[in-house]
């Protein structure tokens, strides 16, 4: 496993040990993780690759607190998230994560405004929609209902969503899956602006392998395990990006 980068001068954020996922289907075992270890570093930007199956969306939602290890130990920052009780994964998830999923999960009759207030509403220290919405390029859309929007721009609501809250982590579950190459160019642009303006610790899962030149490092995941994890040197902006 190669990863060159200098580990010592950045702040751990997530730090998983032994990371253990097993689902039961009747009477037969799904294992889902196989004993991961992997730390997160602060304001990093780490795409994780895998086929289906490999392990990447189970990890994911572990770290986002959306679901629970079998066995293993995760923590977020001094917080052990695999002993946490439901009200704590709550307010984790409240207060420091951000989610964007494949699908935009926004609902229909909100306008843009309207579906990024849902979450400003019940922050702590929450930008307006309105900042929201053009960081992510769409002070011009705020008004208009999903149907009135293009797929890029619907996900760009869902990351206005999302990091309206001011996360300290943004998890991005294949955000690019229901879209053609020059619109997921476009979402990744806005997550690497994201990830660069706030100094959010990003996280993208996808199983297109081009994405990861983006990334400050890579992790790739087989079969339940990070088979390895590499640093770029060069990392690339997602403007660069074609597949």
């Amino acid at each position: 496993m190669d990863d060159t980068a200098s580990e010592g001068s950045r702040r751990v954020v997530f730090s998983a040990r032994d990371l253990t996922k097993v689902y039961l289907m009747g009477e037969v075992e799904i294992h889902a993780l196989r004993g991961v270890d992997l730390d997160l570093y602060a304001g990093e930007l780490t795409v994780m690759l895998g086929a289906s199956g490999s392990g990447k969306s189970t990890l994911l939602n572990i770290l986002g607190g959306l679901d629970s290890a079998t066995a293993g130990t995760v923590r977020y920052g001094d917080q052990d998230l695999v002993a946490a009780s439901d009200s704590v994964l709550t307010r984790f998830r409240r207060d420091h994560v951000g989610f964007v999923f494949q699908f935009y999960n926004l609902i229909s009759s909100l306008t843009a405004r309207e579906n990024v207030a849902i979450v400003t509403e019940i922050s702590r220290d929450p930008m307006t929609p309105e900042e929201a919405l053009a960081l992510v390029g769409l002070e011009d859309r705020m008004d208009h209902f999903p149907s009135q929007l293009s797929g890029g721009e619907q996900q760009r609501v869902a990351i206005a969503r999302a990091v309206a809250k001011r996360p300290a982590v943004l998890l991005c579950d294949e955000p690019t899956g229901a879209l053609d190459s020059k619109t997921g160019v476009r979402v990744l642009e806005v997550i690497e602006h994201i990830n660069r303006e706030l100094s959010t610790t990003t996280a993208v899962i996808t199983h297109n392998v081009v994405i990861g030149d983006m990334a400050d490092r890579v992790i790739h995941l087989r079969d339940g395990r990070v088979s390895d994890i590499h640093s770029n040197s060069h990392r690339k902006a997602a403007a660069e990006l074609s597949w």
